[in-house]
Parts: C-alpha cells; sequence; structure tokens
C-alpha cells in the first residue's frame, strides 16, 4: 500500500510531528509511506527512515493564518503558491498513491484550500482512485462562522471517504470543538491518540528534581517563560526552560539577560525531553496534543498554561477535558503570574503519579489498520 501524507504546519510543528508518526507506522507495517511537508523544515524533529517531500515552505504570521510568509519573512505571492501547489499534484501522479491523507485539511488550513483541492482532485483522477482521509487531533480550532463548517461538510463529501479522529472517546469527542451533521459524523473513526512509543527513563535521570518549563517546538510562549523566571527567582526548587523556534538561539540569549542567574538552566528543546519527564518534580508546559500526549505517557504531574493568542481556543478545550486526571491543573494565560504559577506547581507535585494504562494510545497502529480496511472495502 502506497500512503502520501499531506501536511503543512504554519505555527508550531505539532502537525508535522502527528504526520512522521503515522508515517513511520506505515512504513512499519511494511507500507511505502510519504510525507509531503509544506512548513518551515524542523530540525528537532526525528524524521529517520521517513521520505519526506519538503514544499517550498510557508509559516504564519503568528496567529494570523490568512498571511502567509515564506522562509525570508516575506508574504507568498502566486507564483510562490503555485509552485507548491504543482508540486503537490506532481507528487501525487509520481507516487500514484492508493491511500492520500491530509492533515487538518478541511476543517483548518482554509487559506490554502486551492493546493489541497488540487491535490485531491489528482488523488481522485488516477487510474485508481486513491482513499481519501482526513487527519485530525482530539480538538480542533471551532470554525468562527457557519459558512466555514459549511464549506468543511462541503469538501468532505466532494473528496473524502473517512476522517481519522486520533483521539480517545472516552476523553474526548470531535464535537467538543466542531459542529457535526450526521453524516459528517458517520464518516468518523477514532483511532486513538497518534503517540510515538512511551519514553523510557532517561539513563542519567536527566531534570531530577527540576521544574522543567516547555512550549514546543515553534517560537511561541514568551510570556510563559519570563513568568517562569520571575517564579524561579523566588523558588527554591531547580528550574530549567526549553526554548523552541527557529530562532531560539536569539531567545535564549534575551531570556537568560532576565533571568542573570546561571542556575535557572535556559537551553534549546532537547531530544531527551520526554524522557526526562519521568523525572521531574513537575512540567510547565502549554497543551498542544503532543505535549498533552508527553504528559499522559509519564504520569507527569503537570501545570497547562493553554495558549490562547488571536482568541484560540483549542489548548484550552483539551486541557480543561484532560484536567479530570489526578496532577493535571490549568492555568489561564488571563491569570498567571509567578504567585499562582507556584501555587499550581506545589499543588500538582504533593499529588501521586497517574498510570498510563488504560489510555488509547496506539493511534498510529490503528490509523493504518483502519487504511488498510477502507481500501480493501473501496477496492473489492
Amino acid at each position: 500500500m502506497k500512503v502520501l501524507i499531506a501536511v503543512t504546519h504554519l505555527l508550531g510543528t505539532g502537525h508535522l510531528s502527528r504526520a512522521l508518526t503515522l508515517a513511520r507506522a506505515f512504513t512499519r507495517d511494511g507500507h511505502e509511506a510519504v510525507v509531503l511537508s509544506g512548513g518551515m523544515p524542523a530540525e528537532h524533529l526525528d524524521k529517520d527512515g521517513i521520505a519526506l517531500v519538503q514544499l517550498p515552505p510557508l509559516a504564519s504570521d503568528g496567529v494570523d493564518f490568512t498571511k502567509l510568509l515564506t522562509e525570508l519573512g516575506v508574504e507568498a505571492d502566486a507564483a510562490y503558491l503555485a509552485k507548491r501547489q504543482a508540486m503537490m499534484v506532481k507528487a501525487v501522479e509520481d507516487m500514484a498513491p492508493d491511500v492520500v491523507i491530509t492533515e487538518l485539511f478541511p476543517f483548518g488550513r482554509r487559506s490554502l484550500s486551492a493546493e489541497f483541492e488540487a491535490l485531491l482532485d489528482a488523488a481522485k483522477s488516477l487510474p485508481q482512485p486513491a482513499l481519501v482521509l482526513a487527519s485530525v487531533r482530539d480538538i480542533l480550532a471551532p470554525p468562527s462562522k457557519a459558512s466555514k463548517a459549511a464549506r468543511a461538510r462541503e469538501v468532505i463529501k466532494q473528496y473524502y471517504d473517512g476522517i481519522l479522529v486520533h483521539a480517545d472517546p472516552e476523553l474526548t469527542k470531535l464535537d467538543m470543538s466542531w459542529p457535526l451533521t450526521s453524516d459528517v459524523t458517520a464518516m468518523l473513526r477514532y483511532t486513538g491518540y497518534v503517540a510515538p512509543p512511551a519514553p523510557q527513563q532517561h539513563p542519567d535521570s536527566a531534570g531530577a528534581g527540576e521544574i522543567v518549563v516547555s512550549a514546543g517546538g515553534g517560537a511561541v510562549g514568551q510570556a510563559l517563560f519570563e513568568c517562569a523566571i520571575k517564579a524561579a527567582k523566588r523558588s527554591p526548587l531547580r528550574w530549567r526552560l526549553l526554548v523552541g523556534g527557529a530562532n531560539a538561539e536569539a531567545r535564549i540569549a534575551e531570556l537568560k539577560t532576565l533571568a542573570d542567574d546561571p542556575m535557572i538552566k535556559i537551553e534549546p528543546v532537547r531530544p531527551d525531553f520526554r524522557q526526562m519527564l519521568h523525572h521531574v518534580t513537575a512540567s510547565v508546559s502549554m497543551c498542544g496534543y503532543n505535549t498533552a500526549l508527553d504528559v499522559l505517557q509519564t504520569g507527569v504531574p503537570a501545570v497547562f498554561v493553554p495558549f490562547d493568542d488571536g482568541g484560540e481556543v483549542e489548548q484550552t478545550l483539551r486541557a480543561r477535558a484532560l484536567s479530570v486526571q489526578p496532577g493535571i491543573e490549568v492555568l489561564s494565560a488571563t491569570d498567571l503570574t509567578p504567585q499562582s504559577l507556584m501555587a499550581e506547581i506545589k499543588r500538582v507535585a504533593s499529588k501521586d503519579r497517574r498510570s498510563p494504562s488504560g489510555l488509547r494510545m496506539n493511534g498510529a497502529a490503528e490509523s493504518v489498520r483502519i487504511a488498510q480496511s477502507m481500501l480493501a472495502e473501496l477496492r473489492g
């Protein structure tokens, strides 16, 4: 089975990370998988063994997802977007995939509708039309207008055979964040969470006794880091800040100047971050999909400060859904102060570690099984 996964991450790197995990599961099962990536290169992500085709990259202008910037920081013009679209169509024609999976679209990435629909037209025009699946996380950014949900439904009914929802429906269902009609609901396939294998404990017990503050792999979380530094200055605990994004070096220098304290460790995101979570006293982070899974898989006491810039509510909805579990607290950005952060850390650190048993974390393997089954049904 040949599988093409199309993804464009515009702010953080969670969408690409999930697409790579899916591709790795297909490859592990003996299938040919290619990731067609349209976001900025993310060097910190593990791409070993994954065939990745990099399109001319795009990023959003902060949380303005309608303004698309090239790697030079200028707004992408029509010629730039046309080149991307042509490369996407060519990738479909060259590979002739049996399965095409679009990450987030059509529930998001509306500003890239033209290129995604060109890809889907090419997939459905193959001599053997591809099985087309949407791939979405547990929580979506709710549509700001009814017309956006209506348009997503139109695209789904025109092109798609199913929707992979990477969630445990016992914790979160898609209708928590997206209005679903009965015909679209019938197309949902809950896979469980798409998570990499649970991390082992760190061989050096890195992070032991520390408060680790992180904000994913993107260039976000500045207010969280600044507040954490102020809290660290009045705390007897040891603190470590892990900073991501293409401009991480400059951000780290700025934060070190603000901290003016060598005992507060400030460094780039680490590949062993997930292993460290087994040993830290508490994790302080936003609540993106992949970070939430790291917390769930390791049982680490966690304070979530959901990303809410530009009216974003996805992370807030996820954090609230997960906070029913012991040792997880939610602190809104508006309530974030050094005092409130320390209070929540003290609260979660007093709890016993959660067990990850019973949580559905096999979403990548289940996605492979669903795709195989649906393709066999489609082609008789």
